[in-house]
């Protein structure tokens, strides 16, 4: 059978508002949807055609960088070595000689300083995730003579050389470092809490409380052998130290949610950590990307005619996809009109390892939610969510 459009029109449309609407009172005839927030554009490479190329690949060290450069498409010169401040004013003379130059390198624990002060200095940078460039040979001289000539192909036209990552801002990385370091000294005093039970279990053969150094349970270490609670003392100080500073980082996430509703079972503490991490929800165009950026997607080795899905990739962000495990399972009991878990309610009867397969794609599928919801493209409703 033959199905028309059907046109409704009206004075004030335009050919930018027109829209192809069925018979009134079927469905796509809803409310209008809530207006989606602008792209953020990628990183891409902005070339005057006049002026010459000066290509960089750098393999990037605390303490030195191993550079290979490349003019326009001639062979890349010899490998040099340079320090940061070099490096800036090498550059900064060779924009000053009227050259175009474009720096790629692995992003590393070095942070973005380097980036930033190429991009003073006038050069285009960019970063990309570390990747095997040279298979099973590794060498600060081949990295880096691999990054120059991908960096050639990319400018050239080749897209799929380089995939370079979205820079945070400096605000971006200073609130993101917020819920980090609440993690990482959370680690530490559960650390030095498992020190104080082995102390005690060594010297006395006595298990301590779970909470040792609360002001209740250790009134009840009186008893101890002095020098075992004279050690025991100088760890609760330590705790005590830094339980206070847990305490003000969670004032301070906790105070960026203020006046937000949130969803049942997620937690203050674990969505403003994963906003921290994404940095800004809009930098995802698509479901695709954020789905990427969790690591929760399949692998995949299908050749002809066969196809075969193996475990998760972990390529994305180990952090983000660490929250969004513990929030499915808390979404499994407070959320039952979660819209995503209740299409997968057979799986998830289905014995205890499906249910954690099943789990993991929930996890995904909660990040594309939250995308979702954070860019204004749907409502709790929506996504049969209730507020807490």
């Amino acid at each position: 059978m033959l199905m028309i459009k059907t046109y409704i029109l009206k004075p004030t449309m335009t050919l930018n508002t027109l829209s192809t609407n069925s018979v009134p009172g079927k469905p796509g005839n809803g409310p209008a949807k809530a207006v989606v927030p602008p792209r953020q554009p990628l990183p891409t490479p902005v070339i005057d055609p006049i002026k010459p190329i000066l290509h960089l690949g750098l393999d990037v060290h605390l303490e030195f960088i191993m550079a290979v450069a490349q003019r326009a498409h001639t062979p890349p010169q010899a490998l040099r070595k340079f320090t940061p401040e070099q490096l800036v004013t090498h550059v900064r003379k060779c924009v000053a000689e009227g050259f175009q130059v474009f720096c790629v390198a692995e992003a590393c624990g070095f942070g973005f300083v380097l980036h930033r002060q190429l991009v003073a200095a006038g050069a285009q940078s960019f970063l990309i995730t570390p990747i095997a460039l040279n298979g099973q040979r590794k060498t600060d001289k081949l990295d880096a003579r691999a990054l120059c000539v991908r960096l050639s192909r990319w400018l050239d036209g080749n897209r799929d050389e380089l995939s370079p990552i979205r820079i945070p801002t400096q605000a971006e990385q200073r609130l993101r470092e917020t819920s980090r370091r609440r993690q990482f000294l959370a680690r530490q005093i559960r650390c030095l809490a498992n020190r104080g039970h082995g102390q005690v279990a060594e010297y006395c053969h006595v298990q301590l409380p779970t909470h040792w150094w609360g002001a209740r349970n250790w009134k009840k270490l009186a008893l101890l052998d002095p020098w075992v609670l004279g050690v025991l003392e100088k760890l609760r100080d330590l705790i005590l130290a830094l339980e206070a500073q847990v305490d003000e980082l969670l004032g301070q996430l906790k105070a960026r949610l203020k006046g937000q509703a949130i969803p049942k079972g997620l937690g203050e503490l674990t969505l403003v950590s994963v906003d921290n991490e994404v940095c800004d929800w809009r930098r995802f165009h698509n479901r695709k990307q954020i789905g990427s950026y969790t690591g929760c997607c399949p692998g995949e080795h299908s050749s002809g005619g066969k196809r075969r899905l193996g475990s998760i990739d972990r390529m994305g962000n180990g952090r983000v996809r660490a929250l969004l495990v513990e929030a499915v399972w808390r979404f499994l009991r407070w959320q039952p009109g979660w819209k995503a878990a209740q299409r997968m309610q057979v799986k998830l009867a289905d014995g205890s390892s499906m249910r954690k397969k099943t789990v993991i794609a929930l996890a995904r599928q909660l990040a594309i939610d939250l995308w979702r919801w954070r860019t204004g493209r749907c409502t709790f409703a929506d996504l049969g969510w209730i507020a807490a």
